[in-house]
C-alpha cells in the first residue's frame, strides 16, 4: 500500500476522531491512549473538525467533561463506523481495542 498524502491522512484523522468521540472516547487523553497520537495533533483534530461541518462541544467540567457530536454535517457517520479498521492502517494507528 502506498503511502497517502498529507491531505488524505488529515482528512481520515478528522473522521476516525469524530467516530472516536460518538463512541464514547471523548477526552483528549482516551482519544491519545486509543490513537497514540500526540497531545497537540489530537486537540488540533477536534478543533480542526468544524471546517468538515462537524458540530463538535466540550460538555460538562474540565476533569470530568469529554466531548460530543451534535451534528455530523455531511459526513456519513455509517462510512466512517464501517472503514474504521482501514483508516487506522492509513494512519498507522492501532487496531480498535489493540494497546497503542
Amino acid at each position: 500500500m502506498s503511502k497517502p498524502s498529507k491531505t488524505k491522512t488529515s482528512f481520515y484523522r478528522r473522521l476516525l476522531v469524530s467516530h472516536l468521540i460518538g463512541q464514547g472516547v471523548n477526552t483528549v487523553p482516551a482519544i491519545i491512549k486509543e490513537t497514540g497520537m500526540p497531545r497537540r495533533t489530537a486537540q488540533d483534530t477536534i478543533d480542526a473538525l468544524e471546517e468538515l461541518d462537524i458540530n463538535v462541544q466540550f460538555v460538562g467540567a474540565n476533569k470530568n467533561g469529554g466531548y460530543e457530536i451534535n451534528d455530523w454535517g455531511a459526513v456519513n457517520k455509517d462510512w466512517v463506523a464501517k472503514n474504521e479498521s482501514r483508516i487506522r492502517e492509513a494512519l498507522d494507528y492501532p487496531q480498535a481495542g489493540e494497546s497503542s
